[in-house]
């Protein structure tokens, strides 16, 4: 028996708690009152559907909105905060609230399922954690309330501006304005672009950094790890937000139609949201071949490690740039504010990376096959909306086979857990290796 459980490495324990709970939310969306028409979801489409919200990533096959009952909703809702969260999050909370001790084991399924350095702090950090979410998403929450509430009854206002508040800030995209429309009814509102948009960005920041930055007051410093992940996503955003608004300026169907202060918040969002959350306030079918392409390259970046986003990550981005830089200057050593890193932190980047790309490479290529015509850049885009947890998409979701949709919601499934993540769960055992082999010379470049 205990040869058995040690066989639950914390990697297996996280592959086997997010599949029970996407079976869950499947048998729940299949039920008569999850749908409007009391029919409940067919299983294939109740499968997506909630792979979907617990890989957070948005993309769907039937319209959240107008499909769904209020209990439809619910269940996807519940099944998107489990998933930005972590189970083993929600399993702890229960733990506090019964008064229960965190065993070493938990501990290190937590450390896992949060990709932290080190187990020291683990359930300080996730108690902050529980309380970080609910506290921004109830600010969110109450904030957009207001805001709906001059379009439509309070009681609905209210349910409007909770939902988006937790979709957005676990990075998830789903949306019930209904008619596939997400936010594009918003375009020029600045209330909704804003607080959608740093919902969204406390998200993908991560809880580290977010820790960090609350014990700056004490500490006055911050971590390397906060330093990368600050710079990064504010380059990475205001970059992108200048080169949307001169690839979209002069496009009819969406910037050009704006008024000044609607060209900058539409250029801002379609920066933001693409790092991970799938929500748009542009027609996504309307953008041009340029800016799709590079919003697939803002997709498969993604958020910060240890956030609620996808993607390879802000800080392997960093890293790859910074042994690139190293390289170019003749130096053998990777100094980023004036800290070097280890090598190992470079293999791991590279692996991330690599493994990323050939997923997205694999499941473009599969779905030009299964879904035919010549579509490639619609299948280089929704592999990696998938891959990345983004879930925007250029209609092509709803469309897709049965294989299709089963692709992409393995897709999805792998860039939740992590390719390494689930590569370790898959792997027998992990042990060095013995022999030591002399070294070869290669010619590179």
């Amino acid at each position: 028996m205990k040869r058995k459980r040690s066989l639950l490495n914390p990697s297996k324990i996280l592959v086997i708690g997010f599949a029970i709970t996407i079976l869950i939310g499947t048998l729940l969306l299949t039920l008569p009152i999850s749908t409007k028409d009391g029919n409940g979801l067919p299983l294939i489409n109740a499968l997506f559907t909630a792979t979907s919200a617990t890989c957070v990533t948005g993309l769907v096959v039937v319209d959240t909105g107008t499909t769904f009952t209020y209990f439809g909703q619910v269940v996807i809702l519940c099944l998107i905060q489990i998933g930005g969260l972590g189970f083993m999050s929600f399993a702890t909370l229960l733990s506090f609230l019964l008064g229960k001790k965190i065993s070493l084991r938990e501990r290190l399924i937590l450390q896992e399922s949060f990709n932290s350095l080190t187990l020291e702090g683990i359930v300080r950090l996730v108690k902050r954690i529980l309380v970080f979410t609910f506290v921004i998403e109830f600010v969110g929450g109450v904030i957009l309330s207001i805001r709906f509430a001059m379009d439509m009854p309070i009681g609905r206002a209210i349910w409007f501006g909770f939902f988006h508040a937790i979709s957005n800030f676990n990075n998830a995209g789903f949306d019930i304005i209904g008619h596939f429309k997400s936010l594009t009814d918003y375009v020029n509102d600045p209330t909704i672009t804003l607080v959608v948009s740093a919902l969204i960005i406390l998200g993908g920041l991560g809880f580290f950094v977010m820790d960090d930055l609350f014990e700056y007051r004490k500490r006055k410093k911050l971590f390397l790890h906060t330093k990368i992940v600050l710079f990064t996503s504010a380059f990475l955003i205001i970059f992108g937000t200048m080169m949307i608004f001169l690839l979209e300026m002069h496009n009819g169907r969406t910037l050009e139609r704006l008024s000044p202060m609607g060209k900058i918040l539409a250029s801002f969002y379609q920066s933001v949201a693409p790092r991970t959350a799938g929500s748009n306030t542009l027609n996504i079918t309307d953008l041009r071949p340029s800016t799709l392409f590079f919003i697939i390259l803002l997709m498969f970046i993604g958020a910060s490690s240890g956030s609620t986003g996808g993607g390879i990550k802000t800080t392997t981005l960093a890293v790859l740039l910074g042994a690139v830089w190293s390289q170019y200057r003749g130096k053998s050593e990777i100094v980023l504010f004036k800290q070097s890193l280890k090598h190992d932190v470079i293999y791991r980047a590279l692996t991330v990376t690599v493994s990323g790309l050939g997923i997205v490479m694999v499941v473009t290529f599969l779905l030009s096959i299964s879904e035919g015509g010549d579509r490639f850049l619609e299948f280089l885009f929704e592999a990696t909306s998938a891959f990345a947890t983004v879930g925007l998409s250029m209609n092509l979701t709803p469309h897709l086979s049965v294989f299709g949709k089963i692709l992409i919601m393995l897709t999805m499934f792998i860039g939740r857990v992590g390719p390494l993540t689930l590569a370790f769960a898959l792997a027998l055992k992990h042990s060095p290796d013995p022999i030591r082999y002399p070294e070869g010379k290669i010619m590179i470049g």
